[in-house]
């Protein structure tokens, strides 16, 4: 459910809008209510539980200027601690046009994931981006559909489940999800529901560290002929750590099936840099900072100029440190491309100035 102002109020926030140039009526109606801005998706927590002891779980209510998702899809979700607005990305986990829920767990040296786990509380607010992703159900959808996920990866797959079983998918679905434990297993009891509630649905437990599932240890060839004999004839949909989906893909490429596996990494291979031969210097335009390129990606050479861009995974996922490039060349170090256009966007966290760069930062 989302805020809808009364027509007259809109009228009244348009007129705002006009006469409060340049910071606009969203900088003055948060000081009110964060969710009245008009410019931003802002969402409100609604419900938190705790399914395991290092993750939370918690229902948004959107603001008006949310457009929905597509189970599978990703939001930009934005905090702010300690002063500083920081940016992940996250998949809700509900089906396509119910409720904004995600599942976050903490990990050990996650800012966000331990901020999110620790201080979540009703009414906490927080930014969100629009959904975005390709990591999604086709339409139609397939007759047989089998969805792998380990750990916190579960998220993208459940919203595909809970959506399929929403929609009163005729054909087949096999859910085999990778945890510790039992203890660990996340949406155990909803995923049981969901298995009673439709006849099309097996859910199947792995386990890697004890016997109490109905498979034990890591992916194999024999886990899916026994979770989904049909599986070469089902499109496969995964998400997980890394070394699930390095398995995983191994085994379809082995098969002859990879057009038929569709997945979502939120891990990318650590990238390296060489800083033997930088040269030039880096202009950050709208602070009036500069420095000697050091080689390194634009987003340290930021921070280490005292700059605190916005910016999220560090590693080219999420976009969340796009910024403009006015003039100079850089590298993407993740794909080698060279950029030379002027006022282009680009990724700070993965872009490696060639010579002289200026930003608009």
């Amino acid at each position: 459910m989302t805020i809808q102002l009364p027509r007259r109020i809109r009228g009244l926030v348009s007129l705002a809008e006009a006469l409060l140039t340049p910071h606009g009526a969203d900088r003055y109606l948060e000081l009110v209510d964060p969710m009245l801005v008009r410019r931003e998706i802002r969402g409100q927590v609604t419900a938190v539980r705790r399914q395991t002891p290092d993750s939370v779980t918690f229902t948004v209510r959107p603001s008006r200027a949310w457009q929905g998702f597509r189970a599978g899809q990703y939001v930009r979700l934005q905090v702010e601690i300690d002063g500083v607005r920081r940016t992940r990305c996250y998949s809700p986990c509900g089906a396509e046009g119910g409720e904004l829920e995600f599942t976050v767990k903490a990990d050990p040296d996650g800012l966000v994931s331990r901020h999110l786990r620790d201080t979540t509380r009703v009414g906490t607010v927080v930014g969100l981006s629009p959904a975005d992703g390709d990591f999604t159900l086709p339409s139609p959808r397939p007759s047989r559909i089998v969805l792998i996920s380990g750990g916190s990866g579960i998220t993208p797959v459940l919203a595909m489940v809970r959506t399929l079983v929403a929609e009163g998918h005729p054909g087949e679905i096999v859910f085999l999800h990778y945890s510790n434990s039992r203890e660990d297993a996340l949406y155990r009891e909803e995923l049981a529901a969901l298995s009673a509630q439709h006849p099309g649905l097996r859910v199947v437990h792995a386990h890697t560290h004890t016997r109490t599932g109905e498979l034990t240890g890591r992916f194999s060839k024999a886990h899916l002929q026994q979770a989904a004999p049909w599986f070469r004839t089902a499109e496969t949909f995964a998400c997980g750590p890394a070394p699930l989906m390095t398995a995983v893909g191994d085994l379809f490429a082995d098969e002859g099936l990879s057009e038929h596996l569709h997945t979502e990494e939120f891990t990318a291979a650590p990238l390296t840099f060489d800083t033997t031969a930088a040269e030039g210097r880096v202009r950050f335009a709208r602070s009036g900072r500069e420095c000697d390129n050091t080689g390194k990606p634009l987003l340290e050479q930021a921070e280490d100029v005292g700059l605190t861009p916005e910016h999220g995974c560090r590693m080219g996922i999420c976009f969340s440190c796009t910024q403009l490039k006015t003039a100079g060349r850089v590298r993407n170090a993740r794909t080698g491309e060279v950029s030379g256009e002027e006022n282009q966007e680009i990724q700070l966290c993965i872009s490696v100035p060639l010579g002289d760069v200026e930003i608009d930062a």
